[in-house]
C-alpha cells in the first residue's frame, strides 16, 4: 500500500514504480534499472524482484525475508541476493544473519 499523499515514510524513502513494479525507494528503483541493463548486456540472468526466503527452525516457521533482488552472475554462476539499504535496521541485521546461516549465499548490501 502506498503512503497517503504528503505522508512521510519512517526513513523518508519515496516509493517509486518502474515497469509496473513497486519499489520502496528511489534508490531501489535506480538499482533495478542498473540490473536490467546488466541483464540485457548478458552479464546476469534470472533477475527476480522481491524474492522471498523462509526463515524456519526445524518445522517452525519464524519469519520470511524478502530481498530486493536476486540474480545469477553469469561470469561466476553465483546466485546473488541483494538488499538496497540506506540505513540497515536491527531487524534487517538479524534476518541477514539468520538467512546466511540457513542458505548457501551471502546477502549483498547495496548503498
Amino acid at each position: 500500500m502506498w503512503p497517503r499523499r504528503g505522508a512521510r515514510t519512517k526513513y523518508a524513502a519515496v516509493p517509486t514504480a518502474v515497469d509496473g513494479i513497486r519499489f520502496a525507494s528511489k534508490r531501489e528503483a535506480h538499482r533495478y534499472g542498473e540490473l536490467v541493463l546488466r541483464l540485457r548486456a548478458g552479464q546476469i540472468g534470472d533477475l527476480a524482484c522481491h524474492p522471498e526466503y523462509d526463515i524456519a527452525v526445524g518445522d517452525v516457521h519464524i519469519s520470511t525475508y524478502i530481498a530486493d533482488f536476486s540474480y545469477v552472475d553469469l561470469a561466476t554462476g553465483e546466485l546473488v541476493v541483494e538488499d538496497v539499504k540506506g540505513m540497515p535496521t536491527p531487524v534487517f541485521k538479524l534476518k541477514k544473519k539468520l538467512i546466511e546461516a540457513l542458505y548457501p549465499f551471502q546477502i549483498r548490501e547495496v548503498r
